[in-house]
């Protein structure tokens, strides 16, 4: 672990998002004692400019503070987007594991599968299960879980592909260990580097997702949720310019801190390539 942290930190722009990333997770845990109460009552007077009224960032079109909705809206985004993650993760490396480990037959019908929803453009896919399902936290997290596994599923397959003939893999199987053991005992702790890099991107990802929908008016309509802000605030952008402004600040500075953490992530699990692409530039 030392030497993770050594070279994680040797990349100041990780280090940068790390911290930016922990505001924005302690912001979101904070939320009800920052500002307690719902964010949808109104906290004064409509269109009140930030700084004005004791709002740091405003209020919307109907007196609500923007900068508790953003403090709610955090703890909405990052639950939808470690959420689906997580769901994505499950899914794609139990496929891409028995595509990867068995292959033949098995590996051909997995990643057809696999193509067959990589054909489907993600965000019209995603749009459409929300709608069949109607807007609530639960259907966004399956629609994104939905298209964010298919790398996922690629990525496993490669590396249990790579994996699955080396001596220790031989000889567990010499060993007489189950299927099941040696995928998840022998050969998935060796591919978990370039997983664990994923799906750092895949919580960004998702995130911006979440945004896009809500921004649509498919979010769920009891949660605030910074898509939501920024689609309330698109109509009366030149009078009230905070209304999307700060959200859309707060969703790219999340979606940036977790870019720069994965690439700290990936120099601090392979710092060979680090060293190399260091080299060269």
């Amino acid at each position: 672990m030392r030497g993770f942290w050594r070279n994680f930190c040797r990349n100041r722009g990780a280090v940068v998002g790390l911290v930016i990333l922990l505001l924005v997770i302690a912001t979101a845990i904070a939320a009800p004692w920052l500002y307690p109460g719902s964010p949808w009552d109104m906290a004064g007077m409509p269109f009140a400019p930030p700084g004005e009224m004791g709002m740091m960032l405003g209020t919307d079109s109907l007196g609500r503070d923007v900068a508790a909705g953003i403090a709610h809206g955090a703890r909405v985004s990052l639950l939808v987007g470690a959420v689906s993650t997580v769901v994505a993760l499950v899914i794609g490396i139990g496929l891409g594991a028995i595509a990867g480990y068995l292959g033949g037959l098995a590996d051909d019908l997995v990643m057809r599968f696999t193509e067959f929803f990589q054909t489907i453009p993600s965000f019209v896919l995603a749009i459409l299960l929300v709608a069949i399902f109607t807007p609530t936290i639960g259907s966004i997290v399956f629609a994104i879980a939905v298209v964010s596994w298919p790398p996922v599923a690629r990525v496993v397959r490669a590396e249990f592909l790579s994996l699955r003939s080396r001596e220790f893999v031989q000889a567990s199987e010499v060993l007489g260990k189950s299927r099941i053991s040696i995928v998840f005992g022998d050969i998935l702790p060796n591919a978990l580097s370039p997983i664990v890099v994923l799906s750092s991107l895949m919580v960004a990802s998702a995130i911006l997702l979440e945004s896009a929908l809500s921004f649509l008016g498919l979010g769920d309509p009891n949660m605030m949720s910074w898509g939501f802000l920024i689609g309330s605030g698109r109509s009366v952008i030149r009078m009230a310019w905070w209304m999307s402004v700060f959200p859309g600040i707060a969703i790219f500075l999340t979606v940036l801190s977790l870019n720069l953490v994965g690439e700290g992530l990936s120099d601090a699990l392979n710092p060979r390539l680090a060293r190399n692409r260091g080299g060269k530039a």
